[in-house]
């Protein structure tokens, strides 16, 4: 009897010690799929949305509509009457209709903008990753031009969002040219805070007078408790026969 005690315990005793290694052994191969997928992972989905980016931007050469931003247009101040700059009205839904350069995010920084708000079709897709919020105005409208992404996995492409500086240059192309807007500043808001995406964020009353840039992403990282907000103003509009702004000439139609 005592021997039949003695078996079953150690028949007990190995059953769970197989179980607590196989726990272990799982907790791991979980720790290791979530350091691959938030940190190794974006470098390799990010270099991918940089590649696509670029050919985009490869694409425009071909297509300018000339006469459309005839023109250097804007001011220091951001205003611009609604003449001043052409209208670039998205694509169908999953689209890329233009590419942005963030150079504070870093020298190789080009990602497309597509249209929807489809998280497989636009901002979890290996190639695109920024989206156009449909309800905000066009590109180059008088009004909130909005888009989002994220700030961990799928490439990763707004990381650095909170690193912006007052006065950092953010540049949009298209087929027509390059706009290029001014950081302003940064907001924190609840994900409720629809109000960021009114013609003048925030501000539902207020007729719009200037031509604004949101970029949206979650807060802090690693967690979607809070929104993080960047406002930037248009600044000027490059004509495509000018040839790209200085500051991203050596990023405009390269593919590696």
């Amino acid at each position: 009897m005592e021997h039949r005690r003695t078996v079953r315990a150690r028949r007990q005793s190995a059953i769970l010690g197989v179980t607590g290694e196989l726990l272990i052994t799982s907790g791991v191969l979980m720790r290791m799929f979530w350091v691959w997928f938030i940190f190794i992972n974006d470098v390799v989905v990010g270099a991918e949305q940089n590649t696509a980016g670029a050919e985009l931007s490869e694409s425009f050469a071909g297509q300018a509509n000339s006469g459309t931003c005839g023109k250097v247009y804007g001011s220091s101040e951001g205003r611009a009457d609604a003449g001043e700059s052409p209208i670039v009205v998205a694509d169908a839904e999953g689209q890329a209709f233009a590419t942005l350069y963030v150079p504070r995010f870093g020298g190789d920084f080009v990602r497309s903008i597509a249209e929807g708000v489809d998280l497989p079709t636009v901002l979890n897709n290996p190639r695109l990753g920024v989206r156009r919020y449909t309800e905000t105005q066009d590109l180059g409208e008088v009004g909130n031009f909005a888009i989002a992404a994220h700030r961990t996995t799928y490439g990763a492409p707004f990381s650095d969002i909170g690193e912006l500086r007052l006065g950092d240059r953010i540049y949009v192309e298209t087929r027509e040219g390059w706009f290029v807007y001014r950081f302003r500043n940064l907001e924190y808001v609840w994900p409720t805070a629809l109000s960021v995406l009114t013609e003048v964020p925030r501000f539902s009353d207020v007729e719009p007078h200037e031509r604004i840039l949101t970029m949206t992403s979650c807060h802090p990282k690693l967690s979607e408790a809070e929104r993080i907000i960047a406002y930037s103003v248009f600044e000027s509009c490059y004509p495509r026969e000018s040839g790209p702004p200085s500051e991203i000439s050596h990023l405009v139609g390269f593919t590696s």
